[in-house]
């Protein structure tokens, strides 16, 4: 059994910080992505991980190697991010302008998938998690690691619009006692991930 699983969004790419929805599109990090990534690796490299996860996008992939995972990493096509479809690059505004109420994860996306669908890949990968014993790290995108927290804890995906996830941020899934799946750490960003460190003595 995995005794930690460790969820980090990608760096900044020009999409994220603009705010358009970007699931296919396989944009590169900004500078200031890439640092951000860099910052990861010395939390990511005490918690020794022994399985490394990313998804096939360059925003994934690029996150892994610069956090210093990139030679361990498994590439796995469910860590995608959401496909957006019709919504690609448009911003929420823009959406709500033309779907006044559109909810991601009660609606989905036009020529994309549906809540369901994402639900069942989150499920999928959560399942193959399970089978895996160690420390895990997934490198993954906003939406996806949304809908695999909620669903790892038993939730609907509907409740994963109740969370927020910034960029190269760490979250990590576990157990409480043992056996019952929860969420040990939500969003650690910048300094919040550096006072993760073990201090020097």
């Amino acid at each position: 059994m995995a005794t930690q699983i460790c969820l980090v969004r990608h760096g900044e790419t020009e999409w994220s910080l603009s705010g358009q929805h970007t699931g296919r599109t396989d944009l590169p990090l900004t500078e200031r992505g890439e640092q951000r990534a860099r910052n990861l690796g010395p939390v990511l490299q005490k918690m020794s991980s022994t399985h490394v996860l990313t998804s096939p996008l360059q925003r994934a992939r690029r996150t892994c190697e610069l956090a210093g995972l990139g030679a361990m990493a498994k590439v796995e096509p469910n860590l995608r991010e959401w496909d957006y479809g019709d919504f690609e690059g448009r911003t929420t505004a823009d959406i709500h302008s033309q779907r006044p109420g559109w909810n991601l994860y009660r609606d989905g996306c036009p020529g994309g998938e549906s809540p369901e669908q994402v639900s069942r890949r989150a499920d999928e990968i959560a399942a193959y998690l399970r089978t895996l014993q160690g420390i895990i790290a997934i490198f993954s995108h906003g939406q996806f690691l949304r809908a695999l927290a909620v669903r790892w804890i038993g939730l609907a995906i509907g409740e994963g619009r109740h969370l927020t996830l910034d960029t190269a941020s760490l979250s990590v899934l576990g157990y409480e006692h043992t056996n019952d799946p929860a969420i040990l750490l939500w969003n650690a960003v910048s300094n919040d991930v550096f006072d993760l460190v073990p201090h020097q003595s």
